[in-house]
């Protein structure tokens, strides 16, 4: 396996692309470092790059004019950050700052939505992996208005542990409770009612996960709604190959297959 092929199986909506579109978009494609707390673009603005997380993790985030924010939405190596770019909208409906520290490619707008628009199968990929992120949003929207802390805060861990590698997250109570919009020392009761109930272990800096299955057990039933969203996308990509690799076998000497774009 090629260094480039093993990047890219990093990042679930590249590696679900049929071959042939693959080999068309690769060369658009810049791997990089994504620096944490990297505000990649603000709301409202039009970004001129679309994100294909590998081992980074993108906070959306929603903020107020009197400088308060809450998290919408995260989004790890299971999908792209920029959705407004193939959408035909441009601008962004919120913000995106990086949570943790990785590497991603990154793809102007224009090339992706050139793309999108003369391959069918890369735009319905794409527009899988939109509806799982607007269920994402949704339930995010609906939880943080019903349900108690404690149940947001295991939501969030679970979630995050799905789109990180090991069980360790390097983050502060401070962090939490801007993402989920509350009291640091709010966090912090709840967080010492997870740890004493033998689910997670903290210190200063870092938060690991010691029981997933009770986290599973307090978190609400948000955690399970988004969850199945994107396991319908896995389940979805996973088929739309398939049936576009049988379809490639079938054309005679590639015919109909997309050519190279500027």
């Amino acid at each position: 396996m090629t260094p480039d092929s093993i990047f890219r199986a990093k990042n679930q909506v590249l590696a679900a692309l049929p071959a042939a579109e693959w080999q068309l978009i690769e060369p658009h494609l810049e791997w990089g470092e994504l620096p944490l707390g990297t505000m990649l673009y603000e709301a409202g603005v039009v970004s001129r790059h679309v994100y294909f997380p590998a081992t980074a993790i993108v906070s959306l985030v929603s903020s107020m004019k009197d400088g308060a924010s809450a998290e919408v939405a995260v989004v790890g190596n299971e999908g792209v950050v920029g959705v407004c770019a193939f959408m035909g909208g441009g601008r962004a409906l919120s913000g995106a700052v990086v949570q943790s520290a990785g590497h991603a490619y990154r793809v102007t707008a224009d090339s992706i939505a050139c793309h999108a628009w003369q391959s069918e199968s890369v735009m319905q990929l794409l527009l899988r992996y939109t509806q799982a992120l607007f269920t994402q949003l949704a339930q995010t929207s609906a939880c943080n208005r019903h349900h108690a802390l404690d149940q947001k805060l295991c939501r969030w861990l679970l979630l995050n542990l799905d789109r990180r590698y090991g069980s360790e997250m390097m983050v502060t109570h401070e962090q939490i409770a801007g993402m989920l919009g509350v009291r640091r020392e709010s966090v912090t009761e709840s967080a010492l009612k997870l740890q004493k109930a033998g689910l997670i272990q903290y210190r200063r800096g870092s938060m690991s996960v010691l029981d997933r299955t009770g986290l599973e057990a307090r978190s609400c039933e948000c955690y399970s709604v988004v969850r199945q969203a994107y396991d319908r996308l896995r389940a979805g990509s996973a088929m739309q190959w398939h049936d576009s690799g049988r379809e490639r076998r079938s054309r005679p000497n590639g015919a109909g297959l997309l050519t190279a774009t500027a």
